[in-house]
């Protein structure tokens, strides 16, 4: 439970300062028989700010509440 939370809040905070992630993805352009002809693009993922904000206070949450003894 522990490990979760930790990983919630890093991805969030993460979130949070970078705003986003991007990659890199093959296409293929144009196919001519046995030519090919393929082209990189950059894709990019928006993280909201919500998002970020929500992962930190679910983990912070779990981290406090998911440990306690029953």
């Amino acid at each position: 439970m522990k490990l979760a939370a930790i990983v919630l809040i890093v991805a969030g905070l993460l979130g949070l300062l970078y705003g986003g992630f991007s990659y890199t993805r093959d296409k293929t352009a144009l196919k001519l028989g046995p030519l090919e002809l393929s082209v990189k693009e950059r894709e990019t993922v928006n993280v909201p700010v919500w998002l970020g904000v929500g992962a930190v206070v679910v983990g912070g949450l779990l981290l406090v509440f998911g440990s306690r003894p029953k």
